[in-house]
């Protein structure tokens, strides 16, 4: 798995409205919140991206933007996200391509990827990696206090 101060792996994926959106498109301008989770519609993953939103003003006012990353397809994405008024992307990772490059797939990408999110800043370096299967809070909160601990630098 990436370590913090290690370089974030670049990647382009599609998002549920079928947007391109890569790594490097916030490269120099802001932070990066990326979770990576099993399943849409699952109940600790709807947690998880509930919290996210419930809290996505406080990671904005922090410079951050989030982005999740699954197995799901597009389609799959844009309900969830729809259903739940996310207000962030979702990318399909559909050949687990994006979790086997942070170290997160699990059997090769034949299962879920693993529940973790990494803040990498502006410059493209991991500043940190929150982990936590079954405790979606620790992830909104891990982000969270990463990302003020960049503002202040």
């Amino acid at each position: 798995m990436i370590q913090v101060g290690e370089r974030a792996p670049d990647f382009t994926g599609l998002t549920g409205d079928g947007k391109r959106l890569a790594l490097g498109d916030f490269r120099g301008k802001q932070p990066v919140v990326l979770y990576f989770y099993p399943k849409d519609n699952t109940r600790v993953c709807t947690k998880e991206a509930c919290m996210f939103r419930d809290h996505n003003a406080e990671i904005s006012s922090a410079g951050g933007v989030v982005i999740g990353v699954s197995g799901d397809t597009a389609e799959s994405h844009q309900k969830f996200s729809s259903a739940q008024s996310l207000g962030f992307p979702l990318l399909a990772d559909r050949d687990a391509t994006i979790a086997k490059a942070f170290g997160v797939a699990r059997l090769g990408g034949w299962l879920p990827p693993k529940r973790v999110t990494f803040v990498i800043d502006r410059e493209g370096v991991v500043r940190k990696v929150i982990t936590g299967e079954l405790n979606a809070n620790v992830h909104v909160d891990g982000a969270l206090e990463a990302l003020r601990e960049l503002s202040q630098h």
